[in-house]
């Protein structure tokens, strides 16, 4: 996030009691996942398993305040993914303690850096034989997915990033955090933190733009997010360090991010900018960025627009002869 990003008075964004709502719902679909708990030598991380395990695996990691419910479910769910998830099996993985329903984590847990959770995704492939994954990241998840193709190049075919971060916190989004953390650790999840999430998910004008998304979030960020499981989370985030990455071959020093990266964002989000950033240090030969018109939260706002950048990108890699005949469906 660029520290000159967020807009002044976050805390006073938006009030959502001007309109009713038309049912938008983040309740999970229990038919669609087998979830596996895996132990590390960090931390339990539930698996939420959707698809044949014999074929290759598309891995999923969310962003801060969601999970693979929140994050994903709905774009699996759209239409248009079908002939994708014909093709792979998905793994969507969630941050230790930040599953729906999870137990709160003990005081004093250690919970993992964010390289740490990357090598937490290298325990998991091990735990399930996978040798190698397409990657599929939003904010945080995308950061932690960029760490593992770095480490482990071999094991990360592609990666599909959205909204991500490549440099350390700036001043204004750790003076944000620690308000935030300040408030989940003593008052739980109050309407300043909502605030922020809505803001870091949705940008500005969201009532606008997307009401049914912005009264559902709102929702679910008031009544099911765990505080204390969030704060470490956050904790964690706002403690990374700069992926220290490059694209130029002369610079020795830097490390490079050399698999396939198809690099999105949304034409109304508040982290375009580190979208910009990021791919400025990509390799441009195997690289790709895309702004999303009209939308923040892009997966749920344009899923048809997201799902067919997706096929071509897949396509691109060698894919193409195993997905079926594009149905082009429009977005709802």
């Amino acid at each position: 996030m660029s520290s000159n990003s967020i807009p002044k008075g976050c805390p006073e964004i938006i009030s959502l009691e001007v309109m009713k709502p038309s049912g938008k719902s983040l309740e999970k679909k229990k038919y669609k996942y087998d979830e596996v708990y895996v132990g590390t030598q960090w931390a339990e991380v539930l698996v939420a398993i959707q698809g044949d395990r014999r074929k290759p695996a598309l891995m999923t990691y969310h962003d801060l305040g969601l999970n693979h419910i929140t994050n994903f479910q709905a774009f699996f769910n759209y239409a248009g993914m079908e002939d994708i998830l014909s093709v792979f099996c998905v793994y969507h993985v969630n941050a230790p303690g930040q599953e729906e329903g999870c137990q709160t984590l003990p005081e004093g847990f250690t919970y993992p850096t964010m390289d740490e959770l990357a090598e937490q995704l290298v325990e998991v492939l091990t735990h399930f034989q996978i040798p190698s994954i397409v990657g599929l990241g939003v904010g945080v998840g995308g950061n932690v997915l960029a760490r593992l193709a770095i480490n482990y190049p071999s094991k990360v075919e592609a990666l599909i990033l959205i909204n991500t971060v490549s440099t350390r916190v700036g001043w204004i989004e750790w003076g944000y955090q620690k308000m935030n953390l300040k408030n989940l650790r003593s008052k739980g999840v109050g309407q300043n933190v909502v605030d922020y999430l809505m803001w870091h998910h949705l940008g500005r004008d969201y009532y606008e733009r997307a009401f049914d998304l912005a009264h559902a979030y709102s929702e679910y960020f008031q009544q099911k997010l765990n505080p204390i499981n969030f704060a470490y989370f956050i904790e964690s985030y706002i403690q990374r360090s700069d992926l220290g990455i490059s694209r130029d071959e002369n610079d020795h020093h830097s490390k490079k991010l050399n698999v396939p990266v198809l690099n999105m964002t949304g034409w109304h989000s508040p982290h375009k900018e580190e979208t910009v950033t990021l791919n400025a240090r990509l390799n441009p030969a195997t690289s790709s960025w895309m702004k999303i018109q009209d939308c923040c939260m892009i997966l749920e706002e344009q899923p048809g627009k997201i799902a067919e950048a997706i096929r071509l990108f897949l396509q691109g890699q060698g894919y193409a002869m195993k997905l079926a005949k594009w149905k082009h469906v429009k977005s709802s």
